[in-house]
C-alpha cells in the first residue's frame, strides 16, 4: 500500500514538473532596468528584433542577403581600366577580361574593380594557386582584395614560400603581418573570410581609421587590426589628404603563370 502511494505521488510531481515546463516563456519584458547608453531596457519586450537571413546551403555558401559577385557563371559585376596607346590604365572603364573556365575565375589580364562601390562589409571569397607556379616570394601565387580600392588584403602561396612578413597571406599589406601562416598547399582552395570596418569621416577628413579582423581557412589572423593608412609596396603610410565615404573592391592581378583562380565571391555590406 504504501509503495503505492508513492508511485502515485511521484507521478503526481512529474505531471505538475511537466505542465510548469510547458508553460510559454516571456518573449520580453517591460519592467526592466534601461541599458546604459541606449534607449532600450534589458530584454525589452518592445525592441525590434533583427530580421532573418537564410545562410548559405553549404559552408561558404552566399546567405540570402549577400550580393554575389562571382558564381562561377559571369564576370558582370566586375570591370577593368582601358589602356591608353601605351599600355597605360586610363580612368575609363572597360569589361572585365578574365575568363570563366569550369565555373573559375582565372585572374589574367590586369587587376579588375566591383562595378559597386562598397564601404563596411563582410567579404568572402576563394582562392587556388597552381604548385608549379613560376617564381618564389612575392611571385608565387600573389594577388590581393583591396577594399575601397586602397586598403590590400594580402594573397600569396606561403606554403614554404618565405618571403617579408607584412607580406605574407592574410597581412594588411606593408603593414601588420597575420598572426599566424593559415595556408593549405598549393594546388588546395584557400578561403578568406573578411569583415572590413571602412574609416569615419568628418566631411572627407578620417577621424577614425579603417580596421579589418580576417579569416583564412577558418583560422583568424587578424582581430580588428587597425588599418594605418592605403597600403603601399616599400613605404609607410597615413591618412593625409581626402578620402572617400565608398569605394570599388579591387582584385589583383599580379601576372602569376599560371594564373591565380578565384571562385565564390561574394559581400554583405554593413552599417
Amino acid at each position: 500500500m504504501m509503495t503505492s502511494r508513492l508511485l502515485v505521488l511521484l507521478t503526481l510531481a512529474g505531471s505538475n514538473a511537466f505542465a510548469a515546463d510547458d508553460k510559454p516563456s516571456p518573449i520580453g519584458y517591460s519592467d526592466t532596468p534601461v541599458i546604459p547608453g541606449s534607449k532600450w531596457k534589458v530584454h525589452d519586450i518592445d525592441r525590434p528584433r533583427p530580421v532573418a537571413v537564410a545562410p548559405g546551403a553549404k559552408p561558404g555558401g552566399a546567405p540570402s542577403d549577400a550580393v554575389v559577385l562571382f558564381d562561377g557563371t559571369s564576370t558582370d559585376a566586375f570591370q577593368s581600366k582601358k589602356k591608353d596607346a601605351k599600355g597605360k590604365a586610363t580612368n575609363e572603364w572597360a569589361p572585365c577580361p578574365w575568363k570563366v573556365e569550369n565555373g573559375e575565375l582565372l585572374v589574367d589580364g590586369g587587376d579588375c574593380w566591383t562595378k559597386q562601390e562598397f564601404a563596411s562589409c563582410q567579404f568572402h571569397i576563394e582562392w587556388k594557386s597552381e604548385p608549379h607556379t613560376k617564381g618564389n616570394s612575392q611571385k608565387k601565387g600573389n594577388a590581393g582584395v583591396f577594399f575601397m580600392d586602397l586598403y590590400e588584403s594580402q594573397i600569396l602561396d606561403t606554403w614554404n614560400n618565405p618571403t617579408y612578413a607584412d607580406g605574407m597571406v592574410g597581412a594588411i599589406y606593408g603593414q601588420t603581418p597575420p598572426m599566424v601562416n593559415a595556408v593549405r598547399p598549393a594546388g588546395e582552395w584557400q578561403t578568406y573570410d573578411i569583415v572590413f570596418t571602412a574609416p569615419k569621416l568628418d566631411g572627407d577628413k578620417v577621424v577614425e581609421p579603417a580596421y579589418i579582423t580576417t579569416f583564412v581557412n577558418g583560422i583568424c589572423v587578424q582581430n580588428h587590426t587597425k588599418i594605418m593608412g592605403p597600403t603601399k609596396h616599400k613605404n609607410i603610410t597615413d591618412y593625409s589628404g581626402s578620402f572617400p565615404a565608398a569605394g570599388r573592391i579591387r582584385l589583383q592581378d599580379h601576372k602569376n603563370e599560371p594564373p591565380v583562380r578565384f571562385r565564390n565571391i561574394w559581400i554583405r555590406p554593413l552599417p
